[in-house]
């Protein structure tokens, strides 16, 4: 793509993967009753609730007291990573219009990176099995990095990574916390929504740039206005809440094509 004489306002896009564009937060939630019934246990209703709230630890200690397991803490805790890592291994999926957009992204030579805060493994197993792995050029997970999403720490490494600057960078997220992470240290967001993040919706309407239900709202678009070309995500179809309205936003602009995979 010819990238001359263009206003770049997108130079990069840094996805988180769970619930923005993976459907993987089930099995976060369900990962109790499904180590349970390896074990022939019928798990109580609600359990999944119960233990979103805890740590691993508090969790499988919970297990121990209320169903009588003889196991270790860390032996129910490894039980429990296994039911989640074959999710990824052989079932994750994307969610609607998540494929298509990452697409458009790249051959619209928009800089792709993932900030997730699950194990590197369980990502690279699933973007390999989607094929979209070569797509970004770097993945950065919490426990590498060193810190949770609460520091916007992942977010600068990724932002490094791609060598675009923060106010020309895009944070694809649907957990308010890490929105308004990003938010805070000066990257543009879109909230994206998620069932899990239910309880924070009306919050992240305000806090992110764009809001979206789906990101089938999305519609990447190139055309060509005399020697150069313009690449911008369209608002039509979208819900048009969120701090900025407009009829679409700049997505190419000067510079060198894309670098060599980094991830």
């Amino acid at each position: 793509m010819n990238q001359k004489n263009c206003n770049r306002m997108i130079d990069g896009v840094i996805f988180d993967v769970d619930g923005t564009l993976l459907d993987t937060m089930p099995v976060w939630h369900d990962a109790g009753a499904r180590f349970l019934a390896t074990l022939g246990i019928q798990a109580e209703p609600g359990l999944g609730d119960l233990l979103f709230e805890e740590t691993v630890e508090t969790g499988a200690q919970y297990l121990i007291d209320h169903y009588g397991l003889t196991m270790s803490i860390p032996e129910i805790a490894r039980g429990i990573d296994e039911q989640v890592e074959q999710f990824y291994f052989r079932e994750a999926d994307f969610k609607p219009g998540a494929r298509k957009l990452l697409q458009q992204m790249y051959d619209a030579e928009i800089h792709l990176t993932v900030a997730t805060s699950t194990h590197r493994k369980c990502i690279e197993a699933a973007f390999d099995r989607l094929g979209i792995r070569e797509l970004f050029e770097g993945i950065f997970t919490c426990s590498e990095v060193g810190a949770t999403k609460n520091s916007p720490a992942i977010f600068y490494a990724a932002e490094d990574c791609m060598q675009t600057q923060p106010e020309y960078t895009w944070v694809f997220e649907d957990g308010l916390y890490a929105i308004r992470t990003a938010e805070a240290a000066g990257f543009r967001t879109v909230g994206v929504y998620d069932p899990v993040s239910e309880k924070d919706r009306e919050e992240i309407i305000r806090t992110a740039d764009f809001y979206y239900e789906s990101l089938e709202d999305f519609d990447l678009l190139c055309g060509e206005d005399g020697a150069s070309e313009a690449a911008v995500i369209s608002m039509s179809g979208a819900p048009g809440v969120g701090t900025e309205a407009a009829a679409g936003v700049s997505v190419c602009g000067e510079g060198g094509g894309r670098r060599e995979n980094e991830s």
